[in-house]
């Protein structure tokens, strides 16, 4: 684990992929940044899987992170919805993949366990935990931010556990 880094979190979706970025100085963790790609369903779909694509990449020049984690898709009970996320998740993975990114994959309940305590919390208590782990003064907006810069924590805390040895996508 390093001391020092910079870590990406992502949280995919078609309409709005939420992104975060955090700076680990030793033990302690702040935000740097955090915002939402948004595409619209009156484009078609390749297009907005390049607006992904380009606005994470255009992200990950600016802030050269070392290290990114993203949510992976939920298959629930809307099918249509987990493929469109899938292929948000996939453009996104591609950005991170262009510069040689180490990625680790988290399922939805492992972030929120990781920043909050439990698998089940709602959208409201990762914000507020997030706020508080980040020491922000004011929740971050939108839900799909947060739940990236969530992403980004969880990376962070299985990295200093040692549950990403091996699990790890290693873009070489």
């Amino acid at each position: 684990m390093r001391l020092h880094r910079v870590i990406m979190g992502i949280d995919p979706g078609l309409a709005h992929t939420g992104w975060g970025l955090i700076r680990q100085n030793g033990s302690k963790l702040d935000c740097l940044a955090y915002g939402c790609v948004t595409t619209t369903n009156d484009r078609p779909l390749e297009q907005r899987l390049k607006t992904i694509y380009d606005q994470i990449g255009a992200v990950i020049d600016r802030f050269h992170p070392t290290a990114v984690g993203i949510e992976t898709v939920w298959l629930g009970a809307n099918t249509t919805a987990a493929f469109a996320t899938g292929q948000a998740r996939g453009a996104a993975l591609v950005a991170c993949a262009n510069a040689y990114v180490n990625v680790g994959e988290f399922a939805p309940n492992q972030i929120k366990n990781a920043v909050v305590g439990t698998g089940h919390a709602d959208k409201h208590q990762v914000a507020y935990m997030v706020a508080q782990i980040l020491h922000l003064d004011e929740l971050p907006t939108p839900d799909h931010a947060s739940d990236a810069l969530a992403a980004a924590i969880c990376y962070d805390m299985n990295d200093r556990i040692g549950h990403l040895e091996g699990k790890q996508v290693v873009n070489q």
